[in-house]
């Protein structure tokens, strides 16, 4: 039986096995790119998603969301919002009701997005919802993988500079992680609360 944490500790993080999303990563660089990438994946049974934008160091400044990072099982889209925006495409992705969209603080992307371009979000599924499911009562990303599935997600790229003219490899792995860890960790919490195969320590 599986032995997950109501409350797990980020001094425990540091031990485990770093995870990276090893799959295919593509760039989204114009509204054309845009177009084909939103058509393959409304294609697909699930999505993880999240967004980044770049830091703000200075009281009062603030900056639109410059990245926004879909991911399949094995292929991860990154949305360059800084350069081509909210595209029609991009928007109707984003209202899209029939495919599986996953995600943690969807709340304050869809927000955040909306910034760029007013829309009407489709179907998601939050994370920090379905977790309370199993009685956990962490919030986080890193926390929940750990949590659920035994691996740390670095959190080194987070406050890099996101409308860099170009992101690095890091960057884009760090991205595409993100997403494709909300898909991993869904599948999971699904895979305990149908099974009950699973102990939780308070």
């Amino acid at each position: 039986m599986k032995q997950i944490r109501a409350k797990f500790e980020k001094s425990d993080i540091a031990a485990l096995p770093k995870v990276l999303f090893e799959g295919r990563i593509i760039v989204i660089l114009s509204e054309r790119e845009a177009d084909r990438a939103v058509d393959y994946l409304l294609r697909q049974p699930i999505l993880g998603f999240d967004t980044e934008t770049r830091p703000s160091f200075r009281r009062g400044q603030m900056h639109k969301v410059a990245l926004l990072q879909v991911s399949t099982r094995d292929t991860a889209f990154l949305f360059r919002l800084n350069r081509i925006g909210l595209t029609d495409s991009i928007v109707r992705l984003l209202e899209d009701k029939r495919v599986l969209k996953v995600g943690l603080s969807l709340k304050d992307d869809m927000h955040n997005l909306r910034l760029r371009r007013d829309f009407q979000p489709g179907t998601y599924v939050e994370l920090q919802q379905e977790v309370q499911r199993l009685g956990v009562e962490d919030m986080s990303l890193q926390k929940l993988y750990a949590n659920l599935l035994g691996g740390r997600i670095s959190k080194t790229q987070q406050l890099t500079n996101w409308e860099a003219d170009v992101l690095t490899e890091a960057q884009q792995r760090y991205a595409a992680t993100d997403a494709w860890a909300c898909i991993q960790i869904h599948r999971e919490i699904e895979r305990l609360l149908q099974t009950g195969d699973y102990q939780l320590i308070e």
